[in-house]
């Protein structure tokens, strides 16, 4: 029982902070603080989902002592029995209980439950490298539809004979940054090419980037700094599309708080025809990408500590092979392989991100010592 009163402990001591945010996210003062607010409603959730199972877990812990104490002093045959059945219930339970516990209790991700923006670019190989990057955006399509997320492509360039030399698009839903984020990296492809009259099979690759979405509160911009263009769009979108200058660019100069330089961050907007819904997109993605950047450090240093680099920032890392084949797709960071390629690419990758998700929380749970 060394282990309960271990577990017990750690969830008595969140008891009075979760009191205490009670209070606090009620209080007008707090409520007017955006920025304050939004941070201890994130922790009041967590901290919830931990008061209820506490409770069952004192419960299971009750029961198991009870039924232990009526089948040492209970002279009632039937009293016994029920007591045993009790007690083999609860020994069942307990061990369940403890790994729900110990899961939530390991340190969360303050960006997980986060929208995002998600960048697709073709990298070498041309344009199979092109088709690939389309047949990825299709699949995370298709995944985020299953999802109940809603998608919305910010702007687009086309790939010669199909696909996408590069795509950019958020995504806005539930805990879509704490699902998504184990997709950055390239993604390698190897098969026979359509545009291929010799049989012969190509790797080519596309680079996945997925940044969590900055709230207004935590990134600073002058929007005085902004240099603005607007342009017709061309694309998806009809007549219409090209007769009104709805596209918008944006050219901010950003200082590398690393390294003190100023670097031209350049940003379009194709999504709609309507200007200012572009404007507000593409303001969306300034903040998130000089989020990104500021917070490169810190995402770099945890990944850094762990061996597996489940969820690391590093984007070059070659991290999943699509083998067309053998029918067939390795992840190489846990060497989870699937041998359904074709449900993969059609957005059943849920099992994949469950199999990284385990592997995350092992290394967390080493962490934190649970």
């Amino acid at each position: 029982m060394a282990d309960s009163n271990h577990i017990l402990e750690k969830l008595n001591g969140l008891v009075s902070r979760f009191e205490e945010i009670s209070t606090l996210i009620t209080d007008p003062s707090v409520i007017s603080n955006q920025e304050r607010y939004v941070k201890l409603t994130r922790e009041y959730k967590e901290l919830d989902g931990l008061m209820s199972v506490r409770h069952k877990y004192i419960s299971c812990l009750d029961s198991i002592r009870d039924a232990k104490d009526i089948i040492a002093n209970e002279t009632d045959a039937e009293m016994k029995e029920l007591a045993r059945e009790d007690l083999s219930e609860n020994e069942q339970l307990l061990p369940q209980l403890e790994e729900e516990i110990k899961l939530l209790l390991i340190p969360k991700d303050p960006e997980d439950a986060k929208n995002v923006q998600m960048e697709i670019r073709a990298g070498t190989g041309g344009d199979e490298a092109a088709l690939f990057a389309g047949d990825l955006f299709s699949m995370y399509k298709k995944f985020c539809d299953s999802k109940g997320w809603s998608l919305s492509v910010t702007s687009v360039s086309e790939g010669a004979v199909g696909g996408f030399k590069e795509i950019d698009f958020a995504v806005t839903g539930d805990s879509v940054y704490g699902t998504l984020k184990y997709e950055s990296g390239v993604h390698r492809v190897q098969r026979v090419p359509a545009t291929e009259t010799q049989g012969r099979m190509h790797t080519s690759a596309a680079t996945v980037a997925v940044l969590p979405e900055a709230d207004k509160f935590e990134v600073t911009i002058n929007e005085g700094d902004i240099k603005w263009d607007t342009f017709r769009s061309s694309g998806a979108g009809g007549q219409n599309v090209n007769k009104v200058e709805s596209g918008v660019r944006l050219r901010y100069p950003w200082k590398n708080p690393n390294t003190g330089e100023v670097e031209e961050i350049l940003i379009e907007c194709t999504e709609t025809r309507d200007q200012p819904k572009n404007k507000e997109r593409a303001l969306s993605r300034l903040r998130t990408f000089i989020y990104d950047k500021e917070h490169q450090k810190y995402i770099d240093d945890i990944a850094n500590r762990r061996k597996t680099l489940v969820s690391t920032g590093d984007r070059s890392a070659k991290i999943r092979t699509y083998n067309f084949p053998q029918g067939r797709v390795t992840d190489h960071r846990i060497g989870y392989t699937t041998h359904d390629l074709q449900g993969f690419l059609g957005g059943d990758i849920q099992a994949m991100i469950d199999a990284l998700i385990v592997a995350e929380n092992a290394e967390r749970m080493k962490e934190s010592e649970l």
